[in-house]
């Protein structure tokens, strides 16, 4: 099987688990995409830093369309993974590209099928230009590295969120547009999604980038960037 009907295959297994969608009252801010995916953040909300890990070193604020740089250590200490990355746009509430689905669905030969968010919850579709600045080829993605922040609460994409991200690239992949998961070439740049899942009355309020391949390392949180996002947008 392919890449990519391995990971329809895994998002369709993914599908069957989640509960249908819940459409009384949306759970509180606190609840996270699944146990454990919520990395704890900042709590005071008049922190203009809020949404960052407790403790991070907050190495800029850029807002959406705005580039900033992730520089990524690497082996080759010379050399080091560098990303000019910018977020394009953020959207909740709405089901995922249909043509995306339909894209995962005919790649193994089975029906589209429409993923539902967990109960109370709604998807957030993160779009992302990657361009690789360093001197040598690089992967990127967001798993591990990113949240996407209600305030001071902070949600990661959970394992069947990931499938649907990969399901995103491998769209854009067979478009000729490869992202940075696939590996990117000094000068070359490409699509990046991620996917997260938020309670259904919620807004996002920033984005948090770790400049490293964690969010967090033995010494703690690793410094990073704080997109901000503009809820009324």
């Amino acid at each position: 099987m392919s890449s990519r009907g391995t990971t329809f295959a895994a998002l369709g297994a993914a599908l069957a688990l989640l509960a249908p969608p819940a459409y009384g009252a949306a759970s509180s801010s606190g609840t996270t995409s699944s146990p454990g995916s919520a990395v704890p953040a900042a709590a005071a909300t008049t922190d203009p830093d809020v949404g960052a890990p407790p403790g991070a070193e907050v190495l800029g604020r850029p807002a959406v369309g705005e580039p900033f740089k992730l520089t990524i250590g690497s082996s080759d200490e010379a050399r080091p993974d560098e990303f000019e990355i910018t977020v394009e746009d953020v959207t909740c509430g709405e089901p995922l590209d249909p043509k995306v689905l339909a894209h995962a669905a005919d790649s193994v030969g089975e029906p589209t099928q429409n993923p539902t968010p967990e109960g109370g919850k709604q998807f957030c579709v993160v779009t992302m230009e990657v361009l690789n600045v360093g001197k040598s080829e690089a992967i990127w993605s967001v798993d591990d590295t990113v949240t996407l922040n209600v305030d001071d609460t902070a949600y990661s994409q959970s394992q069947t969120d990931a499938d649907y991200a990969r399901a995103y690239g491998d769209y854009w992949s067979d478009k000729g547009e490869l992202g940075p998961s696939y590996g990117l070439n000094p000068g070359s740049k490409g699509p990046e999604h991620a996917v997260f899942q938020i309670p259904d009355a919620d807004e996002p309020t920033t984005l948090w980038f770790a400049s490293s391949d964690w969010l967090e390392s033995f010494d703690g949180p690793e410094p990073g960037y704080l997109v901000q996002l503009d809820p009324a947008s």
